[in-house]
């Protein structure tokens, strides 16, 4: 009972942090999307774009720029100096651009014009791994870091990533017409920009 009641208590603490919780709410909208492309990617550009091996191209997309947007995200942060408001700036500002290359990448009609378009969107929502994640850890004192960071992940599966694919694919099946369907998830992202962008007058 003690345990739960310690635990109650900086639960309640850390959904007081205004900063943390705007942040939080940025990252579920953006792994809402994330995990759609993961599972639903594939099908979608095989049907779009007639693929041979659409698990093989956005698999690697994915990775080359999961992996290097990731280190690019870290880099800028230390560069531009690692402060909660400069986190926030590359977060709504990689986020927008990501978002409108992703979108953009949809709308075209030639495999050609997607790939380049698609691999620069997702460097660009992937550097945000760093920042998203210091401010987590720097929005709460230092002994609500592990829940916060525990409770950050917990969130962003159960609201984001676990729902996101039953949805679009109810959505699919109303509309059946992928590129539509690409484009109304892409669009989300803008809800993981527009909490972003009030984080930084949090």
């Amino acid at each position: 009972m003690i345990e739960i009641h310690h635990f109650g208590k900086d639960m309640k603490e850390l959904l007081q942090e205004r900063v943390y919780v705007v942040n939080v709410a940025g990252y579920i909208f953006y792994n809402f999307v994330i995990g759609a492309y993961s599972y639903w990617g594939p099908k979608a550009g095989q049907d779009i774009y007639h693929m041979a091996s659409a698990d093989l191209m956005f698999g690697g997309i994915t990775i080359v720029c999961g992996i290097f947007g990731t280190l690019a995200g870290g880099f800028i942060l230390d560069k531009i100096d690692s402060t909660i408001s400069n986190a926030f700036k590359l977060l709504s500002g990689a986020t927008f651009l990501g978002a409108i290359f992703c979108f953009g990448a949809f709308c075209f009609k030639s495999l050609y014009g997607f790939i380049p378009f698609f691999s620069v969107g997702e460097l660009l929502v992937f550097a945000t791994q760093a920042p998203v994640n210091y401010i987590c850890l720097h929005s709460v004192k230092p002994s609500l870091r592990p829940l916060s960071m525990a409770m950050s992940t917990v969130s962003i599966h159960i609201l984001g990533d676990v729902p996101s694919s039953p949805i679009v694919g109810f959505i699919q099946d109303k509309i059946h017409n992928w590129r539509t369907t690409a484009l109304l998830l892409t669009s989300i992202l803008i809800g993981a920009f527009v909490c972003w962008f009030c984080g930084m007058f949090s």
